[in-house]
């Protein structure tokens, strides 16, 4: 028909091939029937190497990988596509069946610690509590330590280690843990000095595990799945307090319960490895590091928040973050180490020192006089000072 260009008659060839006349159309139009291989784009073509990279961490598996990235992109699609997709790429991971030989540490020789972060967990009023898990291991006897924590600053580590030698009484001769940024400098890869420092006043050694090689910290890893526990008691507690105690209660359980590894209780083993841990440095040693801190932000008004109220800074932190603790009804303000002011603790909701209110001014009214400048602080903070009573009542 072609050669003699006459036109099909599309209908009539369909009613005999038992088609759409559309289909005899294309056909004849050029059309040879889909391809044997696509070469449809994916959606998962732009993470592919990232997802092979995270699929050759050790421990990952397809279905975590599959949350992580859903939870970066919510148009990947479904976790059976995902699923496919690996196969199809052939980016599926290799079961590791290479040796990695078992160590053993002697007994008081090693502790292991990481954070467990940013847990989020409601409580029954639907108040969300943020917070993170200092998690540490005696290498020996897999005595678990569970730390509640706000936050996880390098005060945070060293008031969290204190806490967890006097809970297993005494000192290893070393820990262990990964390449922490609060106190691993991050070019060079070694302690900062301000915890070098705190090391040498305790008495121990530090030692951190090579970089993307987490199963030499195994032990403290590991500790780190009995978390889930805390699952079952989220919407079931009412507030900090009582949110600690249930972390402590956790602790207790996993601790006299029969580890896997070694077959007993981590608290049996424990009473032997105790003998050999080295003695506590004095109070006064410890105390000095003990004490819980915050990290606040001060905002243009030299001012951070604490409690529910305000309190003043010099000018030269403004936008800086600086470390305070609580102690014997006064609030102790650190930049680094250096305390650069005090306050009473104060239930005024702006609470200014006059030296910082004039340093304030002084910034600002440059054409100003002192005396001027001094009149104006004193009136300022009497206006305050009476609006901050008024609130209170």
């Amino acid at each position: 028909m072609k050669t003699q260009r006459i036109k099909p008659n599309y209908a009539e060839l369909a009613r005999l091939h038992e088609c759409d006349y559309r289909t005899v159309k294309k056909y004849n139009n050029g059309y040879e029937g889909k391809p044997k291989n696509r070469a449809k784009e994916s959606r998962l073509d732009k993470y592919r190497n990232d997802i092979k990279n995270k699929l050759l961490l050790p421990g990952s598996t397809i279905k975590g990988t599959y949350e992580y990235f859903n939870e970066q992109d919510n148009n990947i699609g479904n976790y059976s596509n995902f699923y496919k997709y690996i196969i199809k790429e052939k980016i599926k991971p290799i079961k590791n069946n290479k040796f990695h030989p078992r160590y053993e540490t002697d007994p008081g020789k090693q502790l292991q610690f990481d954070w467990k972060e940013d847990i989020k967990m409601y409580n029954k009023y639907g108040e969300v509590f943020e917070f993170n898990i200092f998690s540490s291991t005696l290498g020996y006897s897999r005595l678990h330590i569970f730390i509640y924590s706000k936050h996880k600053t390098r005060l945070d580590v060293q008031r969290c280690l204190i806490k967890t030698f006097q809970y297993i009484g005494g000192l290893p001769k070393e820990i262990l843990t990964d390449n922490m940024s609060s106190i691993v400098n991050t070019n060079t890869k070694d302690f900062i000095n301000e915890f070098k420092v705190f090391t040498k006043d305790i008495g121990f050694e530090p030692k951190h595990c090579k970089v993307k090689h987490p199963y030499t910290k195994g032990k403290d890893e590991s500790c780190n799945r009995f978390m889930s526990w805390l699952i079952p008691y989220n919407g079931e507690f009412e507030n900090e307090e009582e949110l600690i105690k249930i972390i402590e209660k956790i602790n207790l359980k996993i601790n006299n319960q029969i580890n896997e590894t070694i077959g007993v209780p981590p608290i049996m083993l424990f009473q032997k490895e105790k003998e050999y841990l080295n003695p506590l440095p004095n109070n006064k040693i410890m105390n000095q590091y003990l004490y819980d801190t915050l990290s606040v932000k001060v905002s243009n008004e030299s001012l951070f928040y604490y409690k529910g109220s305000k309190y003043s800074v010099p000018i030269k932190f403004i936008g800086s973050m600086l470390n305070i603790r609580e102690e014997l009804n006064k609030l102790y303000v650190y930049y680094n180490k250096d305390l650069i002011t005090i306050h009473n603790i104060s239930n005024n909701f702006i609470n200014y020192k006059e030296e910082h209110y004039n340093e304030g001014l002084i910034s600002i009214l440059k054409n100003k006089e002192q005396e001027q400048i001094d009149e104006i602080a004193k009136k300022n903070l009497e206006l305050i000072n009476k609006l901050s009573e008024v609130s209170n009542e």
